[in-house]
């Protein structure tokens, strides 16, 4: 069993009481610290797409990037909990595969207790099946994954380190890769606020909403079709940033 790398990332205590990790290469932690890892991939993502897709049988899911799994691993436990018919299928690319592999001895909340045998075959094996749950973690560029991508997917956990740290998974061209993976009534979730995100998503045809509450710093959701939420007035935001142009590949 490979040991969690301290080396390469140390683990963090999160407001919530949960850990996330610290990349050195990227200079950035896996989750906010202030929301918490384990709050952060349920009120951020999991919750907010499970909400807003019509009840289906099967759902298929791209989580961007796997990282420490908390999207993937919430994922599961809250249909199991809310959705227990409906499958899942849960592709997710991750570059560093030295981290993935470490996962088991990564320590994680009590709360993914039961996913024990989940967490040990995508660290050992790099996917777990069963006949509600199918899971890939492919181990390499997630740009050339999703164009190879032969699935449309129900949802995006757009969960990539930073636009400043990692802009090639934030450009426009990126999003348009995105947006030919999706079905029609798909939703985009990101922690991602930011105005180069929002507007390399408007420019493909989002919309874009304000994921807000309480508990969490403000967070977007992104689709083509009407969600309850309210909508982020991009053309004003435009007007105001005249001067501001989306990620584009051939300047980062």
């Amino acid at each position: 069993m490979k040991q969690f790398d301290d080396t390469l990332h140390s683990h963090k205590l999160s407001d919530d009481g949960t850990y996330t990790a610290y990349s050195k290469e990227y200079d950035e932690h896996y989750h906010s610290t202030k929301d918490g890892a384990l709050k952060e991939s349920y009120l951020k993502h999991v919750i907010p797409a499970y909400q807003n897709l019509s009840q289906k049988d099967e759902v298929y899911i791209l989580d961007i990037c796997y990282g420490l799994g908390f999207n993937t691993l919430c994922t599961i436990l809250y249909y199991k909990q809310h959705a227990p018919t409906t499958k899942l299928h849960i592709y997710s690319p991750e570059l560093d595969s030295s981290l993935v592999k470490s996962l088991e001895t990564f320590h994680y909340p009590a709360h993914f207790g039961e996913l024990k045998e989940i967490i040990s075959s995508i660290s050992r094996e790099g996917y777990y099946r069963d006949d509600m749950i199918s899971i890939e973690v492919y181990l390499g560029d997630a740009r050339e994954y999703i164009k190879k991508f032969t699935h449309h997917f129900d949802i995006l956990y757009q969960d990539a380190f930073s636009p400043k740290v990692n802009p090639t998974l934030w450009t426009k061209e990126y999003f348009r890769d995105i947006s030919k993976a999706m079905k029609d009534d798909a939703i985009i979730t990101t922690y991602s606020i930011a105005f180069q995100t929002r507007l390399a998503l408007y420019e493909n045809g989002f919309t874009l909403y304000l994921n807000e509450g309480e508990d969490f710093r403000t967070a977007t959701l992104a689709a083509k079709r009407e969600l309850p939420y309210k909508k982020v007035d991009m053309e004003h935001k435009i007007s105001c940033n005249s001067n501001i142009l989306s990620l584009r590949d051939d300047s980062v």
